[in-house]
């Protein structure tokens, strides 16, 4: 009977008006996206902003193909929200959570416009930087002696669940701040949120390097965040990420292998900037992005230290990325889109249904599971399916395919990725 119950409620709550906006908003904004693409296209391809392959500088793909994708999931994304917002929803928003909304739309507007730019015409690592690090300035909404808008203060204490204890028993561990006064306790935060919000900018720009790849990883992510959004009941944050869900997917179709358009640096740039910020509004799903998500920045990471050690720049392009080693082991694009998918709903659903202290053995999972991967891809390279110098000649399993990001004939003379500066 309890069961029943249960079930019932739940029926009830997908019958609301809330869950309309939910459903709604992004359905409408999956379309709205995807016609967008068409149009998006069309425009590229008059204007000459095509990504070209050259003999000097060859791709993954082989064809000239539109780059400017993040301008229709931006515009959709944008449009879709203020149509939603203009409604009587909009009564039901807090202050504070408007005011969070249009600081995260002007963030975007600076990042699409700038890295638009990029795609077009091409910018130097710190230009992009410096339009990253004022974005995230945005966000904060330092205004009157206060944060107005969105940072990362804490964190979910994963043993304790009490309040009025010692610090360290605390059920939120804050770094130095109880409030959102900018004082020189809040640097720690400012801080966090900054390489929070960059980081994963970049890390969704350097999972763009395969078809479809980065876009459904995100697209995942997103309905995930929602889901978490929705059983919290932060049902305004729910309906937002829903949109930007509906608009990332709705570009899916077009960038699926082969790919009739690539996001570019507007697209990986907004979407990693969405995501950062949907993930840490509200509290309690930055755990899940790091599961959903902890595979790409793992090898974000143990790429950028490797060319550390190899004396090389952090930001020196490479085929060590995981999704191009698993391409040369002899996967196809699309093989590759399912294997990443799989593990992204698959850590989704744990970080849906771990508790606190379970989440810290999730996010150990991901850890072994990174390993794992290395491990496969170790045995395959031993056996000839893959190089063991990355300064061989180009393997032939990835000759032709399509994607995303930048090779060279010979992959020892690498070129600055198309997709970004890191």
């Amino acid at each position: 009977m309890a069961l029943l119950q249960i079930i019932y409620s739940l029926f009830l709550s997908l019958l609301s008006k809330r869950f309309l906006f939910v459903l709604i908003g992004g359905v409408v904004a999956f379309l709205v996206t995807y016609l967008l693409s068409f149009a998006v296209i069309g425009w590229c391809r008059r204007a000459g902003w095509l990504d070209r392959p050259t003999v000097e500088r060859r791709r993954l793909h082989k064809k000239a193909v539109p780059r400017l994708g993040g301008v229709a999931m931006f515009l959709s994304f944008v449009l879709v929200s203020l149509a939603v917002y203009a409604t009587n929803f909009s009564q039901e928003v807090k202050g504070d959570e408007l005011v969070r909304y249009w600081l995260l739309l002007a963030a975007c507007i600076l990042i699409v416009i700038v890295h638009t730019y990029d795609d077009i015409k091409g910018l130097k690592p710190l230009p992009k930087l410096l339009a990253q690090t004022v974005a995230v300035v945005i966000v904060l909404g330092p205004f009157a002696g206060q944060f107005h808008g969105t940072f990362f203060f804490g964190f979910s204490n994963p043993f304790f669940h009490r309040d009025n204890l010692p610090w360290f028993q605390e059920s939120i561990l804050t770094l130095f701040i109880h409030d959102t006064a900018i004082t020189w306790l809040a640097v720690p935060a400012i801080l966090l949120t900054w390489f929070w919000i960059v980081g994963m900018m970049n890390t969704v720009n350097l999972i763009d390097g395969s078809d479809g790849l980065a876009t459904g990883i995100v697209g995942l992510t997103g309905l995930f965040i929602t889901i978490i959004s929705w059983t919290l009941h932060q049902y305004s944050l729910a309906i937002l990420s829903a949109i930007f869900t509906g608009a990332v997917l709705g570009f899916l179709p077009h960038n699926w292998h082969p790919a009739k358009i690539f996001m570019g640096d507007s697209g990986s740039q907004f979407l990693g900037l969405g995501l950062a910020v949907l993930s840490i509004i509200g509290g309690a799903k930055a755990a899940l992005a790091l599961m959903v998500l902890g595979i790409p920045i793992l090898d974000v990471a143990v790429v950028m230290i490797g060319r550390i050690r190899r004396g090389q720049s952090p930001v020196h392009f490479d085929l060590n990325h995981i999704h191009h080693r698993l391409l040369a082991t002899g996967l196809t694009v699309q093989q590759l889109c399912y294997v990443f998918y799989g593990f992204t709903f698959l850590f989704g659903v744990l970080a849906l249904f771990l508790s606190r202290i379970y989440k810290l053995l999730g996010l150990g999972l991901v850890g072994m599971t990174m390993i794992a991967l290395f491990i496969w891809i170790d045995y395959r390279q031993r056996h000839g399916a893959l190089p063991a110098v990355l300064d061989k000649p180009l393997p032939k399993s990835l000759e032709g395919q399509d994607g995303n990001a930048d090779m060279d004939v010979t992959v020892g003379i690498p070129h600055p990725p198309s997709a970004g500066h890191l």
